[in-house]
C-alpha cells in the first residue's frame, strides 16, 4: 500500500476539510478522469482496491494513472485503553480529497471498460464521483 517513505514530523493534526481542490483538478495524462464531488479521507487500501478495480477491467488494455497519494497520517488507540498517555500509534495513512479533485487517469482503452471500471472502483471510496473525459472539456 502507498505510504511516504519518511517524513519530517511523523504525526499529524487532523485539520480542516473546507473548499475545493484548486490543484489536480484537471485532465493531465489521460483521455478518462474520475473526479470527486465531495470531501473525505481516502485511505491507502481504498486507494490500491479502486486501482486493482480498474485495472481489471481494462483487459490487459491502456493506463492507468492515480492522482492521488496519501500522505497524512491517522493515529489510533487501542480499544479498551483509559484516557491519556499521549497521542496513538499511526493506523493508516489517508488523502484528503476536495471537490474537484481528480482521482485516477485512464488512456488508450475503450470508452465502455473504463466507464464499467470507473463505476466499480467508485463503489469502493468514500466519495461521490463522476466520470470526467477530454471530449467534455
Amino acid at each position: 500500500m502507498l505510504q511516504p517513505k519518511r517524513r519530517k514530523y511523523i504525526k499529524d493534526f487532523r485539520g480542516r476539510r473546507r473548499g475545493v481542490a484548486t490543484r489536480g483538478a484537471t485532465l493531465s495524462f489521460g483521455e478518462y478522469g474520475l473526479k470527486s464531488l465531495g470531501t473525505a479521507w481516502v485511505a491507502a487500501n481504498q486507494i490500491e482496491a479502486a486501482r486493482r478495480t480498474i485495472t481489471h477491467n481494462l483487459k490487459k488494455g491502456g493506463r492507468v494513472w492515480v492522482r492521488i497519494f496519501p500522505d497524512k497520517p491517522i493515529t489510533s488507540r487501542p480499544a479498551g485503553k483509559r484516557m491519556g498517555g499521549g497521542k496513538g500509534d499511526i493506523a493508516k495513512y489517508v488523502v484528503v480529497v476536495k471537490p474537484g479533485r481528480i482521482l485516477f487517469e485512464v488512456a488508450g482503452a475503450a470508452k465502455e471498460y473504463v466507464l464499467d471500471g470507473f463505476a466499480k472502483a467508485a463503489a469502493k471510496l468514500p466519495v461521490k464521483t463522476r466520470v470526467v473525459s477530454k471530449e467534455e472539456l
